[in-house]
């Protein structure tokens, strides 16, 4: 398939005006493929070529205005259009095939039931692989759309379906208001479902039958957060919901947490828990639900005009979604995103890919460059960038801003120029200056303090590089006289950095506090450290300090110490185990617990002192256990004890006793963690595996037995694993090939594992071209051998990531891949010195 360029696209929009697609499925021509037949209606402004574009093993007839054209005439996805000023007709009928990797018509048959279900994704260029489209977001049209089915099933899609008298498994869905192809969506299966209304809206829940049970008990909540988070989006915004539905379905083997289709958002549907799940988890779908509403209205109702703003769409979602919930719902949910989303973006801005937030134009070149931007920095940067803008703004201002933009663009695409225009003519000010430093500019700003005495006190200077401009607070603590020596506040200190680097300062009379935090609050974005006396009072006090905000400040230093070389990753497991105990915020536990276990621990360490932190790491979590705590709590605990063991003796026994002792009982999600850890460990049968597997039938099971059986530490098991995900006969979704592919890398079988690691740069550049984006960014993600840090495995991954034929997808992959080694290499040797 050929890849869009934005040239093209451009020339394309600039010559066509496209007015209707209608879109007829026919879905019972088995398990293999699909027909699709669409009618376009659309104008030229004046004759020319052109093209639009069709995926499909066979397409079957074409017609412009009624003149036939070969359809051999279709090459690499593009068939060629030669077309006179005004308007016209084109006819496409082809046979489309489903997908099993989550791109165009995804077919999933549930392995507990044999149900069979389908849903489309088409973002960012997969709807021709569904209908035949001039496929670029700027060229929206209204889409109505049919579909045939089973009798037995129900048909979703963007507008109200509705069953078509005396045929049936005929459906027709209302037509839609102007819509981006990308935005297309259609769900059919036996769903279950759950209906009401809203706002004199039809609102649906939608699951597999065999999560049946699972939405039935989750609906309630699911149910107030829609509401509420609807209902403040009406508060907020003048344009009201502009579709005529909102219909949210959980969707099998989704590659991403969420699709905004416009009136049915499509959502991964581990969102439906069948296992116990933290607080933390629940407000995280939560987020996820307001995120995806956002988008109605940025993204659905104005959309970007080509993919270099794919942060308009994204950081405006991202960040509408935690605002909205906190202030729709009880959830709390920036403390989440202190502790965790953010370090996704700092994380991401710190590597040789970094980019800005909002690229330049020239930047994103095509759709596969397009593809590249969908990461950490467009999402968790571009929300941090908003926050700070709502910080220098004011609310009233941004939200009239935001206003604004909607109205002067409904049902239309505009740009970041676009969008800035409308924040400071509703501001008055120079939002434009601002967007330049922030939105264009790569990489973290940092904020390094010093304390030093003066003779009326102490003085605290902040070394400002990077540029941008920022607001923030500090916050100063001093230390109880009480043995406990706890910090007590003692005030802040609001600091405006102006743009370019610097030095700002604070002073105060007196003796200094014990502890200065820099962007107390997580006002801004930026790589903040702490002064020598500060980090002595904070990493012995961290959790007493009163507000979560701070503290993830305090462990968000610490943990870029650690990847700089300049804490040993040691002194942060210690530190954990002091400190964790006491803290009382999920997010902030689980934070810190994923990134001591998995970077520390994983990669960081190696031998005896990769033991030690494992074996502090399980008495950490013992003494979680032992604390009289909530249920959200012990199961983060749990999970914490069973992914550091390093004997199977005690996840044997609970096991077999199905709970751990004084709880969390082993629900499946537990379950499988247990035998996965045991499979690692050396201690589990491929039998015990297929017993639990036949025990809870279903898509939990079948890839938790593909995580399992890849972890048996044989080279019967692994040779098996590597040929079910690198084998020609790609039988693997992307979801079991994920599963096997957790289950396969493991520092515990260093010696088992050394021919893979060549095996990988060799095998990875033709799965990449064979199986296309979202296989290659799970083989970047989970099947690179980065349990095997060193110089020889930089020296293979650079002679591929530096190949000239490699694609961008995988050049992205191993860029980010090898850089974190690289990172761990260094912090190893650090370590070590």
């Amino acid at each position: 398939m050929a890849i869009l360029t934005r040239d093209e696209a451009r020339e394309r929009a600039r010559l066509l005006d496209v007015h209707r697609y209608t879109v007829d499925l026919d879905l019972t021509r088995g398990d293999e493929v699909f027909r699709s037949a669409t009618t376009v209606r659309f104008a030229a402004r004046e004759d020319a070529e052109t093209f639009v574009e069709v995926v499909a093993p066979v397409v079957h007839r074409v017609s412009l205005d009624g003149r036939e054209i070969d359809p051999a005439a279709v090459q690499d996805g593009r068939l060629p259009l030669a077309l006179t000023a005004g308007e016209h007709e084109l006819r496409v009928e082809a046979d489309m095939a489903y997908s099993h990797t989550g791109e165009g018509m995804h077919r999933f048959t549930d392995p507990a039931d044999g149900l069979t279900y389908l849903y489309t994704q088409c973002c960012l260029s997969e709807a021709p692989k569904v209908f035949a489209a001039f496929d670029q977001p700027d060229l929206k049209a209204v889409f109505e759309v049919h579909v045939t089915a089973p009798p037995e099933w129900t048909v979703l899609a963007n507008g109200v379906c509705t069953p078509v008298d005396g045929e049936p498994g005929r459906w027709s869905a209302a037509p839609t208001q102007p819509i981006s192809t990308y935005l297309l969506a259609v769900a059919a299966g036996p769903w279950h479902s759950v209906r009401t209304e809203h706002a004199g809206l039809p609102f649906g829940l939608h699951a597999r039958q065999s999560l049946a049970e699972h939405l039935d008990k989750d609906a309630e909540e699911l149910w107030d957060i829609t509401r509420r988070t609807f209902d403040r989006y009406h508060e907020i915004f003048d344009e009201p919901y502009p579709f005529d539905s909102y219909d949210q379905a959980f969707v099998p083997e989704f590659n991403a947490g969420a699709m905004e289709n416009p009136g049915l958002v499509t959502f991964r549907d581990e969102f439906v828990h069948r296992s116990a799940v933290t607080d933390t988890e629940r407000q995280l779908r939560g987020i996820v639900i307001a995120h995806e509403m956002a988008h109605m209205w940025f993204g659905d109702l104005v959309t970007l005009r080509w993919w270099d703003d794919i942060w308009l769409n994204e950081a405006f979602a991202e960040y509408m979604g935690y605002q909205v919930l906190a202030e729709a719902t009880d959830f709390q949910p920036w403390t989440e995103f202190a502790a965790q989303r953010k370090a996704w973006g700092l994380d991401a801005d710190q590597r040789p890919s970094t980019h800005p937030v909002a690229p330049l134009p020239e930047a994103v070149p095509d759709t596969a460059s397009a593809w590249l931007n969908f990461d950490g920095i467009s999402y968790a940067k571009g929300a941090s960038a908003l926050r700070q803008l709502v910080v220098w703004l004011g609310e009233k201002d941004f939200l009239a801003g935001i206003n604004e933009h909607f109205a002067r663009h409904r049902f239309g695409n505009a740009d970041l120029a676009e969008f800035i225009d409308s924040l400071s003519h509703a501001s008055g000010r120079d939002v434009h200056a601002w967007a330049d430093r922030w939105l264009r500019t790569a990489g973290p700003d940092t904020l390094a303090p010093t304390v030093t005495a003066t003779s009326e006190g102490w003085r605290l200077e902040i070394a400002h590089s990077g540029g941008r401009p920022h607001r923030l607070r500090v916050g100063a603590y001093g230390t109880a006289a009480a043995e406990s020596g706890a910090p007590v506040a003692l005030g802040t200190h609001d600091v405006e950095l102006p743009p370019g680097d610097g030095v700002a300062a604070v002073e105060g009379a007196g003796e200094r506090p014990a502890l200065l935090v820099v962007n107390d609050g997580e006002l801004t974005y930026a790589r903040v450290g702490l002064d020598d006396g500060s980090w002595e009072t904070a990493r012995r006090t961290v959790s007493a300090l009163p507000d979560p905000l701070t503290r993830t400040v305090v462990w968000g230093a610490a943990r870029e110490m650690v990847r700089e070389a300049a804490l040993p990753p040691v002194a942060l497991v210690a530190m954990a185990r002091e400190q964790l105990p006491d803290e009382d915020d999920l997010a902030i536990l689980e934070a810190v617990l994923t990134f001591a276990r998995s970077t520390v621990a994983d990669h960081y360490l190696t031998g005896s002192a990769r033991e030690l932190a494992l074996a502090t790491l399980r008495d950490l979590a013992r003494e979680l256990l032992d604390r009289p705590a909530a249920p959200a709590r012990r199961l983060l605990a749990a999970r914490c004890l069973i992914g550091a063991a390093a004997h199977p003796g005690d996840l044997r026994r609970w096991w077999e006793d199905g709970t751990v002792p004084g709880g969390p009982e082993l629900d499946p999600k537990l379950r499988w963690q247990v035998l996965h850890r045991l499979a690692v460990l050396g201690d589990l049968t491929p039998e015990e595996i297929d017993a639990e597997a036949a025990a809870d039938p279903g898509a939990t099971a079948e890839e938790g037995a593909a995580r399992c059986r890849a972890a048996l530490p044989t080279a019967e098991h692994k040779a098996a694993a590597w040929e079910a995900m690198f084998g020609e006969d790609d039988r693997l979704s992307a979801y079991l090939f994920t599963a096997t592919a957790q289950g396969f890398w493991h520092p515990e079988h260093g010696d088992l594992l050394a021919p893979y690691v060549e095996r990988y740069f060799t095998a990875v550049p033709a799965l990449a071209e064979r199986r296309g984006h979202a296989l290659t960014q799970a083989a970047c993600r989970h099947a690179f051998p980065a349990a095997f840090v060193s110089e020889e495995t930089l020296r293979l991954g650079a002679a591929v990531r530096d190949d000239a034929a490699v694609g961008a997808a995988l050049r992205r992959g191993l860029t980010d891949r090898l850089d974190d080694m690289a990172r761990a290499l260094r912090v190893r040797a650090a370590a070590t010195a």
